[in-house]
């Protein structure tokens, strides 16, 4: 794989999110379907995945592309690359305009893949600002997303004192473990919580702490999907100095049997990660 081909992907979704983003209006409405997990899909859902894979799966350099909204990878062509898409993360926040997201991950094996299989990630947050977040080669950097496309880079780094936590699931449905582990979180640190996981963790990587979605009760594997949404965050929490895991090691080792396999989630500062790990052995 040629450094420029995973180039070629993050400048694309630059282009991308525009049009996404300009797609809202008129879209908050509801479809009578479902996407491949069994969530209501909002037609702002289906813009989003055509205009990503119009932007992505033409590249030469992707050969499939994966999309949380489809049932199957679909092969789009002979690249190197493998791209999985969560078209518009937290979708449902468009009802009451708070802000949600795009999140890609950059694979060089065909899927499903585990994260160790990443050569790039990046999450697009639609909050008052349009950002890019890409990790790459170890590093993380926050763009502004203009029509000129990236620009402003900065570097992100997980701050070491952690302030905020963010955690999903409703709280009759946590396990006694997790449920110990937030009460102890809660003395020290701040609530911050959206509902939509972009824009939960970008503010983990802007003032340090944890975002966790844990296994459930009646669901012990949780509600976020590996392939999608789990390991590409957990890539570039990772290259910001942090850590993950799903409860016994990181979320990059997961093996994902299914593309739409779910797996509990906690994201941030390594120390809240261990006392996560403590918590739940």
């Amino acid at each position: 794989m040629a450094t420029s081909d995973a180039d070629d992907v993050l400048d694309a979704l630059a282009a991308a999110a525009l049009e996404v983003r300009a797609g809202f209006a008129g879209r908050r409405e509801k479809t009578d379907g479902q996407n491949a997990s069994g969530d209501q899909q909002l037609h702002a859902d289906l813009h989003a995945d055509d205009v990503l894979q119009n932007f992505l799966g033409g590249l030469d350099a992707v050969g499939e592309y994966a999309s949380e909204e489809a049932e199957t990878v679909q092969d789009v062509g002979d690249g190197p690359l493998s791209v999985s898409v969560d078209p518009l993360d937290g979708s449902s926040n468009l009802t009451a305009n708070n802000p949600t997201g795009t999140i890609v991950g950059v694979y060089d094996a065909p899927l499903p893949a585990p994260g160790t299989d990443l050569v790039a990630a990046a999450y697009v947050l639609y909050g008052p600002l349009t950002t890019m977040v890409v990790a790459r080669d170890g590093d993380v950097t926050r763009y502004a997303v203009t029509e000129a496309g990236r620009e402003n880079p900065e570097c992100v780094d997980l701050p070491s004192d952690p302030t905020v936590y963010g955690f999903g699931g409703r709280t009759p449905e946590w396990p006694e473990s997790f449920a110990d582990y937030a009460d102890d979180v809660e003395d020290d640190l701040k609530l911050r919580y959206g509902g939509a996981m972009v824009a939960d963790v970008n503010q983990v990587l802007t003032y340090g702490g944890v975002f966790a979605y844990p296994g459930l009760r009646e669901r012990p594997e949780g509600k976020l999907r590996a392939q999608f949404e789990a390991a590409p965050m957990a890539y570039i929490v990772e290259c910001a100095g942090g850590a993950s895991t799903d409860g016994s090691h990181s979320v990059l080792e997961i093996e994902p049997g299914d593309l739409h396999a779910r797996t509990p989630v906690f994201l941030g500062n390594d120390e809240l990660i261990q006392q996560a790990e403590r918590a739940l052995a």
